[in-house]
């Protein structure tokens, strides 16, 4: 299967960060599919085990980060922000974190968080 020319350093990250990662479950699905449409069901099932032996946590969504993850799709409407990376935004909001792990730049570089000026963004 292809990879794109990021998908090395978004492994690097990876590996980098493990046992660090706290993911929001939106996330999660998005990226398996990606992972299963671009290396295979095989791929797909080596990243969902990072998650069962914790080197990804995943956070769950509350009520009220939907509420904000709406907010941040309608004021980043031209962008298409989408649920998956306004969950991202919501969560680093949560967390009073400014740094991303995405492969993501175009958006993460325009939207601004409620709790600091920019994200720094990986890889």
């Amino acid at each position: 299967m292809p990879m794109t020319p990021t998908m090395p350093h978004a492994q690097r990250s990876l590996r980098a960060h493990r046992g660090q990662l706290k993911v929001p479950g939106p996330v999660i699905t998005e990226t398996a599919w990606r992972v299963e449409r671009n290396l295979g069901p095989l791929a797909e099932a080596q990243f969902l085990r990072l998650i069962t032996t914790g080197q990804i946590e995943v956070i769950a969504l509350r009520l009220a980060d939907y509420g904000r993850c709406a907010e941040l799709v309608e004021a980043y409407a031209s962008l298409r922000l989408g649920l998956v990376d306004a969950s991202v935004v919501t969560f680093a909001e949560n967390l009073n974190v400014a740094t991303v792990a995405t492969l993501n730049h175009r958006d993460f570089t325009v939207v601004r968080p409620g709790h600091a000026a920019a994200f720094e963004i990986l890889p």
